[in-house]
């Protein structure tokens, strides 16, 4: 739990990376691969059965965290900071839901309840418009956002299955790895600038590799020893951290139409997770 904890604090600096990296939002996460693949590669030798070939679950892995990253930094570059990082948390309401539908987890009318006021904050949030929060396009930024969600739900399943079999940083370096051709050709396909055009984004590119590694990680490990369900509601900090940065780095001050949806949704994700999880075990 405290390795967690601590690996959602430095995910939560990676919406501000993204925002200072001066290069296309999917390219920005092709090179989070590439600084980060050479770290992977040489931890997952040190694992059991070293590097070892790549399995479907894996390939899905990293399809899944192809599709998250170019979303969500999509998100970044169109609506605010905080926005995007709490939309995109709504991960646990997706995750518990496929245990529902998927798995046949029976569900408690609070579970739907919750559900309904996750999504009822979030729909707030992005509705508010209080001054001081920038973005080219919002809406579009918060819609990318929300749809986040969806791939770093099934990108969290994926690598809590993985992670039964394979080694922490085994999972990391073949998500990676197959992530950043996708990553390239979405960028080319998008007609982004490759390369960032300052040597501060190229800092921040090499951070997003640093923060990668040690952030997605530390959660990679983390999944093999907790419940998806769980660890995606501990990493509910990193909006918060998030937020905080947003605001001190970029001047993104909630106003009080943002912050109660916000406060909403996010009491309906944790309450959802807590609805969930006696359904799991019945008796």
């Amino acid at each position: 739990m405290i390795v967690l904890v601590v690996g959602a604090c430095i995910i939560g600096l990676a919406p501000i990376l993204v925002r200072l990296a001066d290069a296309g939002p999917a390219a920005v996460g092709l090179w989070r691969m590439l600084f980060a693949l050479p770290l992977l590669a040489l931890l997952a030798r040190r694992e059991s059965g070293g590097i070892g070939p790549p399995g479907w679950v894996l390939g899905l892995a990293g399809i899944a965290f192809a599709l998250d990253l170019a979303f969500w930094h999509y998100g970044i570059a169109l609506t605010s900071v905080a926005k995007a990082t709490i939309l995109s948390n709504l991960t646990p309401v997706i995750v518990t839901g496929v245990a529902w539908l998927v798995f046949r987890e029976r569900v408690r009318p609070l579970f739907l309840a919750a559900v309904a006021l996750a999504v009822g904050g979030a729909c707030l949030m992005t509705l508010a418009r209080d001054p001081g929060l920038p973005g080219a396009n919002p809406a579009l930024g918060d819609a990318f956002s929300a749809m986040t969600a969806v791939w770093y739900a099934l990108y969290f399943l994926a690598v809590q299955r993985a992670r039964r079999t394979r080694g922490a940083a085994q999972v990391m370096f073949w998500s990676s790895l197959t992530a950043a051709p996708l990553l390239l050709a979405a960028s080319g396909l998008l007609g982004e600038r490759l390369t960032p055009a300052t040597p501060g984004g190229w800092a921040a590119c090499i951070g997003l590799g640093v923060m990668h590694v040690a952030g997605q990680g530390s959660i990679a490990w983390a999944l093999g020893r907790l419940p998806a369900s769980v660890t995606s509601v501990v990493v509910l900090v990193q909006p918060v951290v998030a937020a905080v940065l947003g605001w001190l780095l970029f001047g993104e001050v909630f106003g009080p139409g943002q912050m109660l949806g916000g406060a909403i949704a996010l009491t309906g994700v944790i309450l959802a997770q807590r609805a969930a999880r006696p359904a799991a075990q019945p008796g």
